[in-house]
C-alpha cells in the first residue's frame, strides 16, 4: 500500500524531527514554516516546501501541526491561507502542539464545520524521540479518525494512547508537563539550598538523583545542566507557557488555581528574566547555582 502524504506545519525542534523521520521512511512530505528559511533545507531532503499552510495541506492526506502556542495554532488553521480554508473531508487533521483545551475544542468545532475531524495528539518526548520515531501520542478525538492516522502515528511514535473526545489529549499533555515543570523547579530550589548551606554540590545531587527523588526527568536535566548542554531539546520558555495553560485549565474545571503550578511557573519566569528562555528547560537549574 502507498504511504499517506503528510504535511508538517511548524519546523521547530519537534516538527523538524518529525519531518525528517517521515522523509527517512520515504513518506511523501510537505512542509510549511512561518520563517521560510527554516523550511528550505527540507526541500533538499525531498519535501515539498509550501508558501502557505493551505498550500502545504492541499498536498496531503494527513496534516500535522506542531507549533508553540494557541496563537500560532490559530494562525496555522484559521488565519489567511490557513489549513481550514481548503480542507477536505477525506483529510485527517492532527494538532500535536501543547495547547489549551478550550482552543482545541474550538478548533475541532471549526474543523467539523468543514466536514473534517480533528485529532488533538500532543506528544511526550523531545528532540531525540522526535528524530527516532519514539514519541508517545496522547490523543483526543474520534476513534475512526485515529485509525486513519495510525500509519503516520506508527512511523513517528512508540505508542498511541486514546483518552477520549476532543480535548482529552490536550488535557493529558498539560497534566504531564505540569508534573515535569514542578520537578524541575523544585530541583532548582534544592540546588539553591545545597549551595547556600555549603554542601558539596556533586555529592548532594548524587543523593537526589540516585535516591527516591531521582526520576528519569531529574537524572536527564541534572546531566544536561552539569554538562552545560543548553542546546534546547525543549525550550524553557515553553515550559512556563505550559504551566500557565495548566493552571488556566484548573481554574476552568475546578474554579481554583493550581498553587504548585503557579509557584513552579514563577521559577521558570525568573529563569526567562535571567536570559534562559531560549535555552533547554534544564537551564532552570542555573537559578540555584552560584555560577550563573
Amino acid at each position: 500500500m502507498s504511504k499517506p502524504r503528510v504535511t508538517i506545519l511548524g519546523l521547530g525542534i519537534m516538527g523538524a524531527g518529525m519531518a525528517r523521520r517521515l522523509l527517512s521512511l520515504d513518506f511523501p512530505v510537505s512542509v510549511y514554516n512561518r520563517n521560510a528559511e527554516r523550511a528550505k533545507p527540507f526541500g533538499d531532503l525531498g519535501a515539498f516546501v509550501a508558501s502557505s499552510a493551505a498550500e502545504a495541506a492541499s498536498q496531503s492526506d494527513v496534516v500535522i501541526s506542531m507549533v508553540a502556542d494557541d496563537n500560532a495554532s490559530r494562525s496555522i488553521w484559521l488565519g489567511e491561507k490557513g489549513v481550514l480554508a481548503g480542507a477536505t473531508p477525506d483529510q485527517v487533521l492532527i494538532e500535536c502542539s501543547t495547547l489549551t483545551v478550550n482552543w482545541v475544542r474550538e478548533l475541532a468545532t471549526a474543523a467539523a464545520q468543514r466536514g473534517c475531524e480533528l485529532l488533538d495528539a500532543p506528544v511526550t518526548g523531545s528532540k531525540p524521540q522526535a528524530a527516532g520515531g519514539e514519541l508517545l501520542f496522547l490523543v483526543g478525538g474520534a476513534q475512526q479518525a485515529l485509525e486513519k492516522a495510525r500509519p503516520v502515528f506508527s512511523a513517528l511514535g512508540r505508542d498511541t494512547l486514546h483518552f477520549g473526545p476532543s480535548g482529552s489529549g490536550a488535557l493529558m499533555k498539560l497534566i504531564n508537563n505540569f508534573m515535569c515543570g514542578v520537578q524541575a523547579a523544585s530541583f532548582a530550589e534544592a540546588i539553591s539550598l545545597i549551595e547556600s548551606g555549603g554542601l558539596d554540590r556533586n555529592k548532594a545531587i548524587s543523593v537526589l538523583t540516585g535516591g527516591a527523588p531521582g526520576s528519569p526527568l531529574m537524572k536527564v536535566i541534572s546531566a544536561r545542566a552539569e554538562a552545560e548542554d543548553a542546546a534546547p531539546n525543549f525550550e524553557l520558555r515553553l515550559m512556563a507557557k505550559d504551566l500557565r495553560y495548566a493552571d488556566e485549565e484548573s481554574q476552568r474545571l475546578r474554579r481554583s488555581s493550581m498553587e504548585i503550578a503557579v509557584s513552579a511557573r514563577k521559577v521558570f519566569e525568573q529563569a526567562i528574566a535571567a536570559g534562559y528562555g531560549e535555552k533547554d528547560f534544564s537551564a532552570v537549574l542555573k537559578l540555584g547555582s552560584k555560577d550563573k
